[in-house]
């Protein structure tokens, strides 16, 4: 394969693994807005009435039941909670601002890169110690592990790119200069 067709390659496959990782953080941010909405959704997929009694329910649906209600009682009560996740949902936008960078300019911002996956791997105990000061089941903490984990798999590959790249570029500007 030529040079220039394998620095397209790579640099294809590095764009689409960032593109990836910036669709999780946009996707993240974007469905922290309308949490109540979206609990009311999975809710009615889990066949849970609208009137259920969480305290009569048991497992995901009791689980699921107690967040609505969560919900429901803050929305009601105390409006202005839902203002800390709108933050929590502006964070994840603002993040992804931060690897434009990167998917522009993939042969740097190589910190940028590891930040993230040091925030990645940051996510596994603030969620294991903040959920269990919190009450969060274990099946539930390591469900949000897996946003850590499955966002730390396209930034390592970017990282193991990002030096293909280089290398590849260095031996494409060799050739040149070579004829």
């Amino acid at each position: 394969m030529p040079a220039s067709s394998q620095l397209a390659t790579l640099l294809f496959r590095y764009r689409l693994s960032m593109t990836l990782f910036l669709f999780g953080l946009i996707a993240s941010g974007l469905t922290a807005f309308p949490l109540l909405w979206e609990m009311e959704l999975l809710c009615s997929w889990f066949r849970i009435p609208s009137d259920a009694d969480f305290k009569s329910l048991d497992g995901i649906q009791y689980w699921l039941a107690t967040i609505r209600e969560g919900l429901r009682e803050s929305r009601e009560r105390y409006p202005f909670m839902a203002y800390g996740t709108d933050w929590l949902a502006f964070a994840h936008l603002a993040i992804a601002v931060f690897f434009v960078g990167p998917f522009v300019q993939p042969a740097s911002h190589r910190w940028t890169l590891w930040s993230g996956i040091i925030a990645c791997i940051g996510v596994i105990p603030l969620a294991h110690i903040a959920g269990s000061f919190r009450g969060i089941p274990l099946g539930w903490r390591w469900l949000d592990c897996m946003f850590g984990i499955f966002g730390a798999l396209p930034l390592l590959y970017c990282l193991h790119l990002q030096s293909r790249l280089a290398t590849e570029s260095r031996t494409t500007d060799d050739r040149f200069r070579e004829n």
